[in-house]
């Protein structure tokens, strides 16, 4: 039965962003998915927008699903039944062009001033977010990697985003992973449960939107957080530079700095078992077990101060 249901969570996430070959199966899609309770099998299937409107994030996409059904009832009926047949895109395929607001401060003396030469969208997302747009890389080629560290994280520090430097050797081996799976499911602990988010790389960048928004909007569902690794210092310096950002209007900083540390801890494992999570996404959906991401999680501790502490009975 667990193998059933996975299949059956796993394949409208993987149709939505046209993630993989046709999945054949006639189970409808099951919105209880998108929410799991800890240690515990998830809610029974549940069916069409009765079942939609009980998940508890619903409320933070009403408005946008009912604009949807008012406006093309065709296409939201659509979204509510799983479809039989899809096509394979390419590796790294992604239609998440433009993403998040520019950052409004004025640089410290290393850094580019945020939004010169940048593009936004009408949503005030970055398009085409480069480190010549953040870091004056020239200036920095001079100092060592532990000084370039502590800069870009100095500079960070003081913003309300995620960033991080990774050493060379964990991002390639993070990069080749990503290169045959390309997308993953990632669970983000809530005071009800788990909310769970799609990522999936586009290039170097990874794109992070909730699997309720997927299910709702399709492959036109916006990103809510994007993470940019710059690769420009790798050979030099053996480091990646890392920042971020978010629709703050969904998550907030430690929300996704959790989804962050989840990328390395599923895609730069040693684990095999781990990893192997990733691959069964990707590559065998029908046997993918959702339960297992969240005890992966559950184990590494992340995200454990994200979920209120209980009370005394």
């Amino acid at each position: 039965r667990e193998e059933a249901e996975a299949g059956a969570m796993a394949g409208p996430l993987l149709q939505a962003w046209g993630l993989v070959a046709a999945l054949r199966s006639r189970a409808a899609l099951r919105p209880l998915g998108l929410l799991a309770p800890p240690c515990r099998e998830l809610a029974g299937p549940g069916s069409g927008e009765a079942a939609l409107e009980e998940n508890p994030f619903y409320g933070k996409y009403r408005q946008k699903i009912q604009e949807l059904r008012r406006s093309s009832p065709d296409v939201f009926e659509s979204r509510m039944e799983k479809r039989s047949e899809v096509k394979r895109q390419p590796v790294g395929y992604s239609k998440q062009g433009e993403f998040i607001k520019c950052m409004e401060e004025k640089a410290r003396w290393i850094f580019i001033t945020e939004g010169v030469g940048t593009k936004t969208s009408k949503g005030g997302f970055t398009k085409d977010k480069t480190l010549d747009s953040i870091l004056n890389v020239e200036m920095v080629k001079e100092k060592s990697a532990e000084e370039i560290k502590q800069i870009w994280n100095q500079y960070f520090s003081a913003k309300d985003t995620v960033y991080a430097v990774i050493p060379a050797e964990k991002f390639d081996l993070m990069w080749k992973r990503a290169q045959k799976c390309p997308s993953f499911l990632y669970a983000l602990p809530r005071k009800e449960g788990y909310e769970f988010f799609v990522g999936q790389w586009s290039g170097t960048e990874l794109h992070f939107t909730s699997l309720i928004n997927i299910q709702t909007q399709g492959e036109t569902a916006p990103s809510q957080l994007v993470l940019y690794h710059y690769p420009e210092l790798q050979e030099e310096k053996g480091i990646i530079l890392m920042t971020a950002e978010m629709d703050s209007k969904f998550l907030v900083v430690h929300e996704a700095q959790c989804l962050a540390n989840q990328v390395q801890l599923f895609y730069a494992t040693d684990r095999s078992e781990t990893y192997e999570l990733v691959e069964t996404f990707n590559h065998r959906p029908n046997e993918f077990k959702y339960m297992s991401v969240i005890a992966e999680l559950e184990q590494s501790g992340l995200g454990r101060g994200l979920r209120p502490a209980q009370g005394p009975d």
